[in-house]
């Protein structure tokens, strides 16, 4: 039998209190003939699945890895994404949610439209935007993950989540507002431990709202439930927030409240939660016990950031190192493809001429305009790609509308009120495509409002049918990246869309930023029909993301195959 991401999402749910859990496996998982490739493919996952379970990661990372990339030879992105979202949930064990958010971004490709398991993908991602203080996004694939069920306990659980982030905010009316209409809920009375937790995070927010009779009653009730249902995670909240609800008024209770916190975390071996309890003991406890708790804390601390960061380490060598194998596959197994035919332009009659000779007049002016605007090097560079680009644009996307209206002027009656009406439209049609290539073509504004308008430009390809997912921009800090690599990132950018809109069919898009040893990375992906590297190479928009990204003195690697997606790996010295 196939695996099924059960297993993961209950290893991640117990953890994360995220219950999301779809029971029907048949909804991602299907049979398929057995192949070498998928029984070596298994017999990987298999042995993953073993180092996992003995909480071996980085041996399990391994073989996650493995597995998945014979599974792509396969097509088969039911264990595609199964592996990608074991590869997460290791991830947000050790705290490496960034790369954890990679890979789940990357599962979305691979999980079909209405499939439960997105919902957990998205609920999965606001988990590791909430553990990088990133709340905004964290609310936003909260929203997602609701649309994408109608499960009830699973939309009680999503709005619990998003009611912990406005605690986290501090926006505790806001927290409120959403908690309360869930007490109403009937399915939370045959549900003891989800309505405790939604009874504990309303009373510390009607505490922090300065309603504090009702809050304690409410956080007292909830640690009432967990104590009779035994469950011993949970009390580990219940305990902190009743701590923090009496540090004022009476101390001592509110020291035991965190000794029984911090004694529960150390007996279930649970490091976070007892980093947390010492910390307020040691904020918060004026006994000789102060300075014992601050040592403690400082060990259990020095020690868990080396685990994780090794671990973290680990994940992006084999990542890499696996990357680096597929990019010399794919070379090796290219074949050339065909050059697409050129279509020809015919003698220009009166009308049709005097409209293209307009169209040469404006590009000149803002050819002209654009090379005085760089300096001397660049403006011989920049004039050469231009005009080549231009003419391009010019051939492909106004050469067959240009022809069209030459023979319809050629063959049609003009004196016919109809036929002048399609004659104007056409030209109307011809006006707007070269006004577009115009504003393609337009200066980049490099200064504050840099970020902005390549945020705008990026929206602009943000429909109903294709979503558009960034992540990672705002983190770079843009006004110390020369001029001239801000316009280049812009402009590939602008030729990757351009491209996914005219050839991809894409339906998710996402781009990801970030810095790696002095070096601005970017990851580009959709889910489009791909193609065969040969065919991507004869593009002349992916052509001229190359070449200028090597005027920067970076490097670029497509990834791509026929119905496999497409992705861009970019990265330049800042």
């Amino acid at each position: 039998m196939f695996r099924s991401p059960i297993f993961i999402f209950l290893l991640l749910f117990s953890i994360y209190s995220c219950d999301n859990i779809p029971k029907d496996k048949t909804t991602l998982i299907k049979e398929k003939p057995k192949t070498v490739n998928s029984i070596e493919a298994r017999k990987l996952l298999d042995k993953a699945d073993v180092f996992n379970s003995n909480q071996k990661f980085d041996s399990a990372y391994y073989f996650y890895n493995r597995s998945k990339i014979i599974y792509e030879l396969e097509n088969d992105s039911a264990n595609i994404a199964y592996n990608l979202i074991q590869m997460a949930s290791m991830q947000q064990v050790l705290s490496d949610y960034i790369g954890s958010e990679k890979n789940l971004i990357e599962a979305l490709l691979y999980i079909q439209q209405g499939s439960p398991y997105k919902s957990a993908a998205y609920n999965s991602l606001g988990i590791s935007s909430k553990e990088l203080y990133n709340y905004e996004d964290a609310l936003y694939y909260y929203n997602k993950a609701k649309i994408n069920t109608t499960d009830t306990i699973a939309q009680i659980q999503i709005v619990n989540n998003k009611a912990n982030i406005h605690i986290k905010q501090k926006k505790y009316e806001s927290s409120i507002q959403l908690l309360e209409p869930l007490l109403k809920s009937k399915i939370l009375e045959t549900n003891e431990v989800r309505k405790a937790k939604i009874l504990d995070n309303l009373g510390f927010s009607y505490f922090k709202n300065n309603k504090y009779q009702d809050g304690l009653s409410m956080m007292l009730e909830a640690l009432s439930i967990r104590k009779k249902n035994n469950d011993i995670y949970a009390l580990i909240s219940s305990n902190l927030h009743l701590a923090e609800y009496f540090q004022k008024s009476q101390p001592q209770t509110a020291n035991e409240y965190a000794l029984n916190a911090y004694q529960i975390s150390k007996n279930i071996h649970n490091v976070d939660s007892r980093l947390e309890s010492l910390s307020f003991l040691i904020a918060h406890n004026f006994e000789k016990k102060s300075n014992q708790f601050a040592v403690e804390y400082i060990k259990l601390n020095d020690s868990i950031l080396n685990v994780r960061n090794n671990a973290k380490n680990q994940f992006i060598k084999i990542k890499f190192d696996s990357e680096q194998n597929r990019a010399e596959n794919l070379k090796l197994t290219a074949q050339k493809a065909e050059n697409a035919l050129q279509l020809e332009l015919q003698k220009n009659r009166t009308l049709i001429l005097s409209f293209v000779l307009l169209i040469g007049a404006t590009i000149t002016v803002f050819i002209v305009y654009y090379l005085r605007a760089k300096n001397k090097r660049e403006k011989i560079q920049t004039s050469y790609n231009t005009e080549i680009r231009i003419a391009k644009k010019l051939h492909d996307e106004l050469a067959n509308d240009v022809y069209q209206t030459m023979a319809f002027a050629e063959t049609q009656d003009l004196s016919s009120f109809n036929n002048k009406e399609t004659l104007l439209n056409n030209l109307d049609t011809i006006y707007s495509r070269t006004r577009n290539i115009s504003k393609e073509n337009s200066t980049i504004e490099t200064g504050i409002n840099f970020i902005p308008n390549l945020k705008e430009m990026m929206a602009g390809f943000n429909t109903e049918a294709t979503n558009i997912i960034l992540n990672g921009l705002d983190t770079i800090n843009w006004s110390s990246i020369e001029n001239t690599k801000k316009i280049t990132v812009y402009r590939v950018l602008q030729e990757l869309l351009v491209n996914m809109k005219k050839h991809s069919k894409s339906s998710l898009v996402v781009i990801f930023f970030k810095i790696n040893e002095n070096k601005i990375c970017l990851d580009y992906t959709d889910n489009g029909v791909g193609a065969t590297f040969d065919k991507i190479k004869n593009k002349n928009g992916l052509q001229n993301v190359e070449n200028r990204i090597q005027a920067i003195k970076g490097t670029v690697t497509f990834d791509t195959k026929s119905d496999k997606g497409f992705k861009a790996t970019i990265s330049f010295p800042i």
